[in-house]
């Protein structure tokens, strides 16, 4: 491949989680140019926990053994501090597994702690523009602690990933209507990465047509369709006896790309609400938005919402102000 002659800045881009599965099928995809422009040189922070950071270190001998023209520099430690230094754009896909026999409470209380570390790092030392995706579990609610520990990076440059969940909604209108999945269209998520999320297919389309008929009409859309985007990554772990990490790995690239270089679709991110479809502000929620180029969004307006869409958006709207409270008590201890 032929790459075009580079003036760009370095874009200095951390990843945490470094040695575990999303980041070994992310991190080729940035250091190729795939999620960030193919003149886009880069510089990679990569974070640990100490225990990982044999495993991180032949992930980086990977990673030079690719010879990626585009990566400048690689870091790789445990500490916050160095690896959000300066950071332009930083991927959080390090988190506190759910283990057997843990409530959601457990896994936010270990969480906790986990974000409110890293927040505080990025208020200190990241870019005063950085953009945060975070993507380790639950997602929402950690962009969220995220946020409150990291005053003065602005809430709507700090996301969650739910373009899985629009990716994994795509693709199985695309296998069931028989279609490639770039000719499905509107297709939306709303809430939590939760089992409570609501993939809206009532305006979605392929073709031009309505993909609610092909489906089977809103009851088989509530039977079927939408409990199997819900579940979605509950059922890959039961099959493969590992998370979805491959597929993760390319909706986090898809995310970056639209957010930083733009896209004239209609994505789904989780980011800070602002009242819209009368969801207060105060927490992270999924919402379709625009995409202009260099980090800005819109939250897109205007969207009918009938009682079947209501009914759905409400549940998933309370069990993130639930978790928000449970969040917020835990950050006061």
């Amino acid at each position: 491949m032929c790459y075009p002659q580079m003036s760009k800045a370095t874009l200095t881009v951390c990843v945490s989680g470094a040695a575990g599965q999303i980041a070994y099928s992310l991190l080729p995809l940035i250091a190729r140019g795939d999620v960030f422009g193919q003149d886009q040189p880069i510089e990679l922070r990569l974070l640990e926990i100490k225990p990982a950071l044999d495993a991180l270190h032949g992930v980086v001998m990977e990673l030079y053994d690719c010879a990626f023209p585009l990566v400048r520099n690689i870091v790789e430690t445990d500490d916050p501090m160095v690896a959000f230094q300066h950071a332009d754009v930083t991927i959080l896909s390090g988190s506190f597994p759910r283990r057997p026999g843990m409530e959601r409470r457990d896994l936010i209380a270990k969480n906790v702690n986990i974000f409110k570390a890293q927040g505080q790092a990025l208020d200190r030392v990241a870019s005063k523009n950085v953009k945060v995706v975070v993507v380790g579990n639950p997602s929402n609610t950690n962009a969220l602690v995220l946020s409150h520990f990291a005053p003065s990076i602005p809430k709507q440059n700090i996301t969650a990933l739910t373009r899985l969940d629009q990716n994994r909604a795509v693709g199985q209108i695309a296998m069931r209507t028989g279609v490639n999945a770039d000719q499905v269209e509107g297709v939306a998520i709303w809430g939590n990465h939760s089992a409570t999320q609501y993939p809206d297919v009532t305006h979605a389309k392929v073709n031009g047509e309505a993909v609610m008929p092909k489906l089977g009409g809103r009851q088989a859309v509530a039977e079927e369709f939408i409990p199997c985007i819900q579940k979605r990554g509950a059922a890959i772990l039961k099959a493969r006896g590992l998370s979805s990490a491959m597929s993760a790995a390319n909706a986090i690239g898809d995310h970056l790309r639209s957010w930083i270089l733009g896209d004239s679709k209609v994505v789904s991110m989780a980011v800070a609400s602002d009242g819209s479809y009368d969801v207060k502000p105060g927490v992270y929620f999924s919402f379709p938005v625009r995409c202009g180029g260099g980090g800005d969004y819109e939250i897109v307006q205007g969207i009918e919402m009938d009682e079947f869409s209501r009914k759905y958006v409400s549940a998933t709207t309370e069990e993130l102000f639930a978790e928000r409270q449970e969040a917020l008590e835990l950050c006061a201890v």
